[in-house]
């Protein structure tokens, strides 16, 4: 029995989705929620900070779709938490970097430029835009769009108990998802500490 009879899932699910974009979307014009740790005036896009919502909004939308449709709250696989800690720490991590770097008086940040591009910000290093964070936005893209599609097609097939509708991911892929966010860390942590002090 469908919970909301005169629409489909997918229609339900993308209608979270899409409200979801819009509250972010919202907070981040409001209080820059999307933005890096940046004295410019237009503060640029944190990566980390859009990676973290883009897989919230997924897993969330997922989470909140299936109890609409199913009338059961899912319990979220392991890898699925996994995923959600490799995002956060690397959240946590570059904020870190982030404050460091900032209480430096030797090191000028290229994130006080500013800025106005979404998808350069979320590219660019200080050297301009960087092969790692292209690769990981391909990475986070493609595996996003194969979590949502999977959802979509588990709601309709009754083979797939509630808990089982949010496909595992599997642990090769959680590493390569996990290695990407890791060099990303890592490369963040130097890219400023080669530019010239200001002045």
């Amino acid at each position: 029995m469908q919970s909301i009879p005169n629409l489909s899932a997918e229609l339900v699910f993308w209608i979270i989705f899409v409200a979801f974009v819009v509250i972010i979307y919202f907070c981040d014009k409001k209080f820059g929620m999307l933005r890096d740790t940046s004295t410019a005036a237009i503060r640029p896009y944190s990566f980390s900070t859009v990676q973290f919502a883009w897989w919230m909004t997924i897993v969330l939308s997922s989470f909140i779709t299936i109890l609409l449709w199913k009338f059961r709250m899912p319990t979220l696989d392991q890898s699925t938490l996994i995923l959600i800690g490799i995002t956060s720490a690397t959240k946590v991590t570059a904020t870190s970097i982030d404050l460091s770097d900032q209480s430096n008086p030797k090191i000028t940040r290229h994130q006080n430029s500013e800025t106005e591009y979404f998808l350069l910000d979320i590219l660019s290093d200080a050297t301009g835009v960087s092969v790692n964070r292209l690769q990981t936005v391909i990475f986070n893209f493609v595996f996003g769009l194969w979590f949502v599609t999977t959802v979509l097609y588990r709601l309709h097939d009754p083979a797939f108990s509630v808990d089982a509708i949010m496909p595992p991911i599997e642990n090769r892929d959680l590493i390569l998802l996990g290695l990407s966010s890791g060099t990303y860390a890592a490369l963040k942590a130097t890219e400023n500490k080669n530019q010239p002090a200001a002045g």
